[in-house]
């Protein structure tokens, strides 16, 4: 290295470690949070659920700037329920359709790059457009996404409510009244679900309002009718002083006998493209044993 290189490259490395050094000296503004949990006791500090962990991601960020600057006819409908479901925010759904999008723009023109590398010249037109309709298939797909993994996410839901139904009725025989039952067979379980039931019963009973209107509004926020049938069977319990034992045991079993019927018609679909595999080996045996026998009759003709 010559002199003027050694001299740039110290040069460098000096006013960047002054840079650093003058950006870890400048004063800032504290985070109100971290300043209380250290001036606070030992015994008084609990592990930070921060609002770091609440933050929006990136991702997040990137939605609440379409959610800002795009037309909502470019967005389109924003399935609330599903995400409800899937414990996510509507900036979280809209980033997740800007990424794809961006990724629909850029795999055309990663591919006619590579062609370009490859010595293959493509039209113009031909990334451009590959562009285009790549992005505005992929700003759709994550709606396909959301709906499906909200199938699922309900299909657990299922499960869970058919456990607190049971529960339900367990309290009920042994005398608890409506709002006592729902409330102890909230504190069983350890799903989200269980976990929202007992936030959204804490909340009636602040509030002095019946626990299943509350449980109405939930089930039309998560798009749960089975929870809306509940919340009706106890409100009957309630209102009216009767047994509701027997409603409740046979909601409970029509819920299983449903959860079993999706179960095997699940099976059934498993079953059918199985058959694909073996159907497409069966084949290829077949023209592998039949290929010979074929060109000497092609050959002796």
């Amino acid at each position: 290295m010559t002199g003027l290189q050694v001299a740039l490259v110290s040069g460098l490395l000096l006013g960047g470690g002054l840079a650093v050094a003058l950006w870890a000296l400048a004063p800032r503004q504290p985070d109100l949070g971290d300043v209380l949990a250290r001036l606070s006791p030992v015994s008084r500090r609990t592990v930070p659920t921060t609002a770091r962990q609440a933050e929006p991601g990136t991702q997040e960020r990137v939605g609440i700037w379409a959610e800002r600057t795009l037309p909502s006819v470019v967005l389109g409908t924003v399935p609330i329920q599903d995400l409800a479901v899937l414990g996510r925010s509507v900036s979280w759904f809209y980033g997740k359709k800007v990424a794809y999008a961006m990724m629909g723009l850029a795999l055309p023109a990663g591919l006619s790059t590579a062609a370009a590398v490859a010595g293959f010249t493509l039209p113009f037109a031909v990334p451009v457009v590959g562009s285009l309709c790549l992005a505005a298939l992929a700003w759709f797909a994550p709606s396909l996404d959301v709906a499906k993994a909200a199938r699922e996410a309900r299909n657990q839901c299922a499960r869970a409510l058919t456990a607190f139904v049971e529960l339900c009725a367990l309290e009920r025989a042994s005398g608890a009244g409506a709002a006592q039952a729902m409330t102890k067979a909230a504190q069983v379980g350890d799903s989200w679900l269980f976990a929202r039931l007992r936030e959204e019963l804490a909340r009636a009973a602040y509030d002095r309002q019946p626990p299943w209107d509350s449980l109405d509004g939930l089930a039309e926020q998560l798009g749960l009718p089975e929870l809306s049938e509940i919340a009706d069977i106890l409100r009957l319990a309630g209102d009216e002083n009767a047994r509701a034992y027997e409603q409740l045991r046979a909601r409970a079993s029509s819920m299983r006998t449903a959860l079993l019927a999706d179960e095997v018609a699940s099976a059934s679909q498993v079953e059918d493209r199985m058959y694909l595999p073996a159907t497409a080996v069966l084949a290829v045996f077949l023209v592998e044993l039949l290929f010979p026998s074929l060109m000497q009759m092609m050959t002796a003709a």
